[in-house]
């Protein structure tokens, strides 16, 4: 018998992580999510393999990296389509795809621990590539990467059908997983496809336009009102009005107020009334805090909310300006605006902020996720411990 030696593949952070802050904090680039699935999900579908990471050092002991004799490397902030995959899968030991001076993707051997891309041979990735290179485009390119997860995930598989007393338009964009729960809601599908996870559940009364998924798990509450292109991640709660949004997974926005061209990260909770301002009142250009010059920069957007990072939270009747940056585990509060940047391990709002300890941080993150079922590992306690270190400087300017 011949046996195919199989390849093995990693996803590799590359030069886009720091503009991808605060969510790149916690996780890799590989596990953003954009569209239904996180990158890595699409691309272990699509190449039939599971995935390690190149990630921070201090990322490592739950992302780990596993490498063979021979390896295929890939850049996380490129998702898959069907050009970039057979280009990837049908790489020579010694090439490299690049997007302008970007690496792509490229093959290599174990042995090469210290790599000269002057010496692989060079192609080029195709222009249809879909890339996430900073936090807004998670939300900007998320109508995209619907689409495309949803020709993805559907293909070849029969839908659930339509509720009778379930109002569809354009059914044939619509695809329901088993268990799924949506009685007298309004599924509008003209401008793109919509997906309902399995075990989900959307009460009655509410309306959703397309692209939009609502991933496993996950509820929208009783006369909820969704604009596409949004996604809301698996294990999730979501109410009020919402637009042009990513929740990453385990986070809550479960109460009336307006969220929109925002990204919420993993174990958020948004207070009942939180409302977040997309649209600056004089139309200009909206500024975001950029990581890497430590002020804000241009986003050439006009339209840009709320990014927050993991287990960040806010008080009732929270108000965020136009393009604010909220980092990991800060709990904000209180009247009136806060300011445009929140660092990590932030406490308080308008009024002010303090230093929001690691160890009362800890216990709540615990209680949150034992309220889901999952675990505050050690590995949690390490990588949010450095993210306090790492903020530091943050919070004392």
């Amino acid at each position: 018998m011949l046996w195919v030696k199989k390849m093995n593949y990693i996803l590799f952070d590359g030069p886009f992580r720091n503009a991808l802050l605060p969510f790149t904090y916690t996780r890799p680039v590989a596990d953003i999510r954009v569209g239904i699935l996180t990158i890595r999900e699409k691309w272990e579908m699509v190449l039939g393999s599971t995935t390690t990471t190149i990630t921070e050092d201090y990322l490592v002991s739950k992302f780990p990296m596993v490498e063979m004799e021979e390896n295929t490397l890939i850049n996380a902030s490129y998702t898959p389509n069907e050009d970039l995959v057979e280009m990837i899968q049908n790489l020579k030991p010694n090439q490299v795809i690049y997007d302008g001076e970007v690496i792509v993707a490229f093959r290599a051997t174990e042995t090469q621990s210290e790599i000269d891309f002057d010496t692989f041979e060079p192609l080029f990735c195709p222009k249809s590539t879909i890339s996430v290179k900073n936090a807004w485009s998670i939300f900007q390119l998320n109508g995209a990467a619907i689409e495309a997860d949803f020709q993805l995930i559907t293909k070849d598989r029969n839908s659930e059908p339509i509720p009778k007393k379930t109002i569809a338009f354009n059914s044939a964009q619509i695809f329901i997983e088993e268990g799924a729960k949506l009685p007298y809601c309004i599924l509008n599908a003209t401008n793109g496809p919509i997906y309902i996870g399995k075990d989900s559940e959307i009460m009655e009364g509410s309306m959703i336009r397309g692209p939009f998924a609502l991933c496993e798990h996950s509820t929208l509450k009783m006369g909820s009102k969704i604009y596409g292109p949004t996604t809301i991640g698996p294990h999730s709660k979501v109410g009020g009005e919402v637009n042009n949004s990513v929740l990453f997974g385990y986070s809550n926005k479960a109460h009336d107020g307006f969220l929109g061209n925002s990204v919420i990260g993993e174990w958020c909770n948004l207070g009942a009334d939180t409302n977040t301002s997309n649209l600056k009142n004089n139309y200009a250009e909206v500024r975001l805090w950029n990581y890497d010059s430590e002020n804000f920069a241009k986003t050439g957007l006009q339209f840009c909310g709320l990014m927050m990072g993991d287990h960040s939270k806010c008080g009732i009747n929270t108000m965020f300006n136009t393009g604010t940056v909220v980092g990991v585990s800060a709990n904000v509060f209180g009247s009136g605006f806060p300011r445009n940047f929140i660092p990590s391990f932030s406490w308080g709002g308008h009024s002010g902020l303090t230093t929001y300890l690691p160890s009362k941080a800890f216990e709540v993150a615990k209680v949150v996720m034992q309220r889901r079922g999952e675990e505050f590992t050690e590995h949690d306690t390490a990588i949010l411990t450095k993210v306090f270190e790492l903020s530091e400087a943050y919070r004392r300017s």
